[in-house]
């Protein structure tokens, strides 16, 4: 088997946007280089790439065409790395694909990146609902406390971004806080650090933001405290950055295949009739990134929720972006969903960290 076999970044060019995906997910940031059947260079494919495709609604079953940069930076097989690394740095690139004088790909510059790294940017959990729709089990326990594969849902949520870098947390508490509180402390038996936003009354989506005493000088991320998700918040913080947003909302693709015929009429006479559509659109996943300047919009005081801080953003001429999650997500806020969260949990994460 050739090194071109071999190698894990490499792709052909008649693969999905699925297998593409896949891809990415096993490379772990790497860019990964699109090459025909002789193994000449087609295009290159980042997260980025992929997340654009899905925010056009490109189907999963879509070629990777759709998605590749078809004219990639692209380096000589022998150049000196001085002057690859400054043409990466004209270009905005961290990797590139070498080519030998056929074209044929022969290597990746530099091979190995984006190992996970500290990241100092703020996480805010908001953990102070009552998770009424999950009654009785949240009578004596708060939602992101409900315990899936024999631990807190807020305990998962901590240790996977912990894992991926991140030690710095406020959790936004009020019912029950006190069982939050007692469990994780200051954060140092969770190696990270933890301090609390105690509301006194519930505040919204957002409105606890108000209640952060300490200088926000970078991107800081908000979620839900109801989420489990295998995301990579690595890559949602470098696009929020690359797009120069305000603000930045992870989206979930929804699909509803109506049972029905539908029908669009104009007064009594029928233009369409359309025999069992299929409907899709983006739902709010409950993740975010925030810029420091947008804390601004969040009064004092009184319920406000992340949809009226996006839209205030929005309103004021700011970049309000959209970054569309393809990794596994779920809400676990009605019982149906938190029953499927406890039965998939070995399958999507378990066996993923044994990978």
């Amino acid at each position: 088997m050739t090194r071109r076999e071999q190698a894990p970044w490499l792709l052909s060019d008649q693969a999905t946007l699925r297998e593409a995906i896949e891809r990415l997910d096993a490379v772990r940031g790497q860019l990964v280089v699109v090459i025909d059947e002789n193994g000449r260079l087609r295009g290159s494919l980042t997260d980025g790439d992929v997340r654009r495709a899905l925010l056009r609604m490109t189907p999963m079953e879509a070629g990777v065409e759709t998605a590749m940069n078809a004219e990639p930076v692209a380096v000589r097989r022998g150049q000196n790395p001085a002057e690859i690394q400054a043409e990466l740095d004209v270009r905005g690139a961290t990797q590139a694909p070498v080519i030998d004088r056929a074209g044929r790909v022969v290597g990746l510059y530099p091979e190995h990146y984006g190992e996970a790294g500290r990241r100092d940017n703020l996480v805010v959990i908001m953990a102070g609902g009552r998770g009424a729709r999950l009654a009785p089990l949240t009578r004596h326990t708060p939602k992101p406390m409900l315990t899936i594969s024999g631990r807190p849902l807020l305990e998962t949520i901590i240790e996977r971004l912990r894992d991926q870098g991140f030690g710095r947390f406020r959790l936004a508490v009020n019912y029950l806080a006190e069982v939050i509180e007692g469990h994780f402390g200051d954060g140092s038996a969770f190696d990270v650090e933890i301090s609390y936003l105690r509301e006194t009354e519930p505040r919204g989506t957002a409105g606890a933001l108000a209640l952060l005493d300490e200088p926000i000088e970078e991107p800081f991320l908000v979620m839900n405290g109801d989420v489990l998700t295998r995301l990579d918040f690595g890559q949602l913080l470098d696009f929020h950055g690359d797009h120069e947003a305000a603000a930045t909302v992870c989206v979930r693709e929804h699909r509803f295949e109506a049972p029905f015929g539908v029908v669009e009429t104009e007064g009594h006479r029928l233009v369409s009739i359309r025999e069992k559509p299929t409907f899709r659109w983006f739902a709010n996943a409950g993740i975010y990134v925030l810029g420091p300047d947008a804390l601004k919009q969040v009064p004092d005081s009184g319920h406000y929720d992340m949809p009226t801080l996006l839209a205030a953003l929005a309103d004021r001429g700011d970049t309000v972006g959209a970054f569309p999650i393809h990794e596994y997500w779920i809400d676990i806020g009605r019982p149906p969903d938190f029953e499927l969260a406890r039965s998939d949990y070995e399958a999507v994460f378990a066996a993923a960290a044994a990978t």
